[in-house]
C-alpha cells in the first residue's frame, strides 16, 4: 500500500500545481504590466494582418531586442487568430510554458524518482515568482519551459539504454534554438553544456548523441546568421542590438549608473537577492544533495542511476549560478545581470531539481535536517519580513523531522510514504503562503473593469477626446484589438488646455483610481493624484462606474 501511494505522489503534487496555478492566473492577473508586454503584443498583432516586419530601424535609433524574439509572440500570434485580442489570449502562452515545466517533471522522474519528481514540481510551480511570470507576456516562463526541455532531452539522450540517441542529439539542439528565439539568456547554459561536451569527448562517449547535436545546432544557428545577413547585411545583427541597448541603458547598469554598488552585485547581494525571493529554500535543498551525492560513486556509476542524473542538475544549478552571479550582459564590457526575479527564470529548473534530490535525500535518511533547518531558521532571521514566514515553518519541519526522527511513528520514519507526504505537505503549505495572501489582495490595475468601460461606452459612433492617465494614454490600442474606432482621440490628462474639439465631438475624463494609487507607477510614470485630476475637469458628470474606474462626460 505505501509503495503504491509513494508513486501517487507525482500525480498528486501535479493536479495541486496545475490548478492552482490556472486559479492564481484567473484570480491576480492585472492586465498588461509595462511596455515590454505592450511591445510583444504588437509584434503578434502584426505578424496576424502581415504587417510585422523584422527590420533595423534605418536610424538606428529604437534599440529593440524584443523584436528579435519570435517564439515569445509568434504563438501569441496563433492564439490572436484562434481567439481574438484581449488580455486572456495574450498571456495564454506563458500560462501553458508555466504548466508544461511541471508536466515535463512528471514525464521525466515520476517513475524513476516519485519523491524527486512531487518536490520539484512543488518546488517550482509553487515558487511565488514562477505563478506572478505566468499572467503576464513576458518572455521568462516561455525561456523556462524550453530551457528545461533542452537539459532534460540532454540528460536523457546520453543515457545508454536509448537505442536513438542521434535523434534526442537533434532534438536537444532544436530545442536549445527555441531557447535562443525566446531570450539570449540561454547562454547561461553554455557553460555546462560546453564543458560536459568536452568531458564526453575526452572520455570518447556518446559521439552519435553529440554528432547530431552539433550537425543540427550548426545548420540551425548557420541558417539563421544568413537570415540576418539576407536582412540586414550584418549576420550578427541580433548581437549588435543587444549590444547598443546596453549602451543605450548604460545610464543604468553596474558600470556607468552604479558604478559603487558593483561590489556589493557581485559578492554578497545576490545571496541577500535569493534569500529575499523565496530561492533560499532551494539553495539549501540544492546544497544537501550536493553534500549528500557520493562523487566519487557519481563519476564511475552508470549514467542510468539516480546518482548521475543528481550530479548532473547539481553541476548544471552551479554553473547556471555562476553565470548569473558574475556574468555579463555585454561582451564589451562588464556588467552584471539585474538582480530581478525575471532574470532568474533559468537558473530555476536545474535548481529545483537538485533541490528535489537533496529532499529526497533527507526523506531517505533522516539526517542533516538539523543543519537545513538552522539555515532555514537564519534566513527567517534575516529577513524578518513576511517572507520569513515560509523559512520558519520549514526551518521548524526540517529540525523537527531530523531530531525526532527515533521518536516519530514508524510510518513517519525515513523512508516512509509518511514522512514523504508530510514533507511534501510540509513545502506546500509554506510555498502557498505568499501567492495565497495576493491572490486574496484588491487588484492593483482595474484592468477588467476599465475594459468593461471602455468597451461599453467608449465605441463607434462615439466621437471625441478622452482624458486618460499616462499609462492609458500608450496601453489604450490594446483595449482596442489595435483598431482604435476613428471618432476617438485619447490623450494625457496634462493636456487638457492644449486640445481642440471637433464640432460634434464629446469631451470624457476616464479615471483609473486603481492606476493612479499604484506604487509602481507614480514612482515613475504618473505625478498626479486622483483629486488633482477632478480639481483639473471641475464640470463633469459620472456616465458610469466600475470599481475604481469611473467615466466621465466633461461639460466644457
Amino acid at each position: 500500500m505505501n509503495q503504491r501511494w509513494l508513486f501517487r505522489l507525482p500525480h498528486l503534487a501535479l493536479g495541486l500545481v496545475l490548478v492552482f496555478t490556472v486559479a492564481f492566473f484567473a484570480l491576480t492577473h492585472e492586465g498588461l504590466y509595462d511596455l515590454d508586454d505592450l511591445l510583444y503584443a504588437r509584434y503578434a498583432h502584426a505578424l496576424t494582418t502581415g504587417s510585422y516586419r523584422p527590420l533595423p530601424d534605418p536610424q538606428h535609433v529604437f534599440h529593440d531586442p524584443l523584436q528579435e524574439r519570435l517564439l515569445i509572440f509568434g504563438p501569441v500570434a496563433g492564439f490572436y487568430q484562434l481567439l481574438g485580442v484581449d488580455i486572456i489570449s495574450t498571456t495564454l502562452w506563458p500560462l501553458l510554458c508555466t504548466l508544461g515545466c511541471s508536466i515535463l517533471i512528471w514525464a521525466l522522474y515520476r517513475r524513476r524518482e516519485p519523491v524527486v519528481a512531487a518536490g520539484v514540481m512543488v518546488l517550482l510551480g509553487l515558487h511565488y515568482f514562477t505563478l506572478n511570470l505566468s499572467t503576464y507576456l513576458y518572455p521568462d516562463n516561455i525561456l523556462m519551459f524550453w530551457c528545461l526541455a533542452g537539459a532534460a532531452a540532454l540528460l536523457t539522450g546520453r543515457r545508454p539504454q536509448q537505442v536513438r540517441p542521434g535523434a534526442w542529439g537533434a532534438g536537444f539542439a532544436v530545442l536549445s534554438f527555441a531557447a535562443l528565439l525566446c531570450k539570449e539568456t540561454i547562454a547561461f547554459y553554455v557553460p555546462f553544456y560546453v564543458g560536459l561536451l568536452g568531458l564526453d569527448a575526452y572520455r570518447r562517449r556518446y559521439g552519435r548523441f553529440w554528432v547530431a547535436a552539433l550537425v543540427t545546432g550548426g545548420v540551425l544557428l548557420g541558417a539563421y546568421l544568413l537570415y540576418y545577413q539576407y536582412l540586414t547585411n550584418d549576420p550578427l545583427y541580433r548581437y549588435h542590438v543587444i549590444e547598443q541597448t546596453n549602451a543605450y541603458m548604460s545610464d543604468g547598469n553596474y558600470v556607468q549608473g552604479h558604478r559603487g554598488a558593483l561590489l556589493g552585485r557581485v559578492t554578497w547581494e545576490p545571496l541577500r537577492f535569493f534569500v529575499g525571493t523565496g530561492v533560499g529554500i532551494m539553495l539549501v535543498l540544492a546544497a544537501a544533495a550536493a553534500l549528500s551525492t557520493r562523487w566519487k560513486r557519481a563519476a564511475t556509476a552508470s549514467p542510468a542511476d539516480s546518482t548521475t542524473d543528481a550530479l548532473f542538475w547539481v553541476a548544471l544549478a552551479a554553473t547556471t549560478l555562476g553565470f548569473y552571479w558574475w556574468g555579463s550582459t555585454s561582451l564589451r564590457e562588464y556588467n552584471p545581470i539585474s538582480l530581478q526575479p525575471r532574470m532568474m527564470t533559468p537558473l530555476l529548473p536545474p535548481l529545483a531539481i537538485a533541490a528535489g534530490f537533496g529532499l529526497r535525500a533527507f526523506w531517505q535518511t533522516g539526517r542533516g535536517g538539523w543543519l537545513m533547518g538552522g539555515v532555514l531558521l537564519l534566513f527567517a532571521g534575516w529577513l524578518r519580513s513576511a517572507v520569513s514566514i515560509p523559512y520558519g515553518l520549514l526551518g521548524v519541519l526540517f529540525l523537527g523531522s531530523s531530531l525526532l526522527r527515533q521518536q516519530l511513528p514508524l510510518r513517519y520514519r525515513p523512508g516512509t510514504t509518511g514522512l514523504a507526504g508530510l514533507l511534501l505537505l510540509g513545502l506546500a503549505v509554506a510555498l502557498l503562503i505568499r501567492p495565497v495572501h495576493f491572490m486574496r489582495k484588491p487588484t492593483v490595475s482595474s484592468h477588467f473593469a476599465q475594459n468593461r468601460i471602455l468597451q461599453a461606452h467608449l465605441q463607434a459612433p462615439h466621437k471625441g477626446v478622452v482624458f486618460v492617465d499616462e499609462f492609458l494614454l500608450r496601453t489604450h490600442d490594446f483595449y482596442y484589438s489595435f483598431r482604435v474606432p476613428p471618432g476617438l482621440r485619447f490623450r494625457s490628462y496634462l493636456s487638457r488646455d492644449s486640445v481642440r474639439l471637433l464640432p460634434g465631438e464629446k469631451t470624457w475624463l476616464l479615471l483609473n483610481r486603481s492606476t493612479l494609487t499604484n506604487e509602481e507607477l507614480t514612482r515613475k510614470l504618473i505625478r498626479y493624484s486622483p483629486d488633482s485630476v477632478t480639481m483639473w475637469f471641475p464640470q463633469h458628470k459620472l456616465v458610469a462606474q466600475e470599481g475604481k474606474v469611473e467615466l466621465y462626460e466633461v461639460v466644457r
